[in-house]
């Protein structure tokens, strides 16, 4: 190629994709891995565990995310089956300079399955972009346990990131049909974080949802669990309990967050990864 063209073509970026699917069965009542794929820079570990329920542990060996990087994960739950499926480490999503980076979520549980989705932290550095989307199904009398929490900057390094931007969608259906759905974005704009309506200072906030049919009657256990201070709320209709956490630091955020996703869980406890 001629050295004056060469100069001309624009620079091609390397960008991080990876994609990563775990399927379970059930063996003499115990959980264990049907079929694993994984491709690219997404990675899943198996961790042994003395629990009937299979703990996967989900890695994106890039370090992070950028501009243009997608990440899929796909996760299907045998029926009567039980699996936790958590991060080795915070998500980190990294300056863009064009295009969001993505992440897509695929979850199926089976009947009578229950899942606890229980990644770790995603934190949103400065001038960062995410389009994230969770698509979850529930067959007949399948329960789920799930949280995602956002980090906005490092607490340690004083950042705020407050021009960091994010789509986040969730929809959970109960044999096709719709029985919650969610979006969340941020723009931006320093308005939406200091609003009291909305952030009002906050840089950290998560959302657990825990759907299960007699979910209505475990509210008054999990609210026995909220701390006495701090801006944390949860309610319940139907199938349906909902937690919503702010908190000024992460640090904080986990430890408002920790005892109720551990009486939540299946298992009672957090994957150790979790642990403070």
């Amino acid at each position: 190629m001629n050295a004056t063209l060469a100069l001309q073509l624009p620079a091609m970026m390397q960008r991080a994709r990876g994609s990563g699917r775990i399927a379970t069965k059930l063996r003499a009542g115990v959980t264990v891995i049907d079929r694993l794929y994984q491709d690219g820079c997404a990675k899943i570990r198996l961790p042994h565990t003395h629990s009937n329920a299979l703990e996967a542990v989900l890695i994106n060996t890039a370090g992070g995310l950028t501009g243009g990087d997608r990440m899929d994960w796909t996760a299907e739950i045998a029926a009567e089956g039980k699996a936790v499926l958590t991060t080795q480490a915070c998500e980190r999503i990294y300056r863009s300079l064009g295009d969001p980076a993505s992440v897509h979520t695929r979850l199926s549980i089976g009947a009578a399955a229950h899942l606890d989705w229980l990644p770790q932290e995603t934190m949103l550095f400065a001038s960062s972009q995410l389009d994230r989307r969770i698509d979850i199904d529930l067959a007949e009398g399948a329960s789920l346990t799930a949280v995602e929490a956002i980090l906005l900057g490092r607490d340690a390094m004083g950042e705020l990131a407050l021009d960091a931007k994010l789509r986040d969608n969730w929809r959970v259906r109960r044999n096709g049909r719709l029985i919650h759905a969610e979006a969340t974005q941020l723009t931006g704009t320093g308005s939406e974080r200091g609003a009291a309506s909305l952030l009002d200072g906050a840089c950290a906030f998560a959302t657990i949802v825990h759907i299960a049919p007699l979910a209505e009657r475990r509210l008054e256990t999990v609210r026995a669990l909220l701390p006495t201070t701090g801006r944390i709320a949860a309610s319940a209709m139907g199938e349906r309990l909902i937690v919503r956490a702010m908190a000024e630091s992460g640090l904080a955020l986990r430890r408002m967050i920790v005892p109720i996703i551990a009486g939540l869980s299946s298992a009672g406890s957090l994957p150790r990864l979790w642990h403070l």
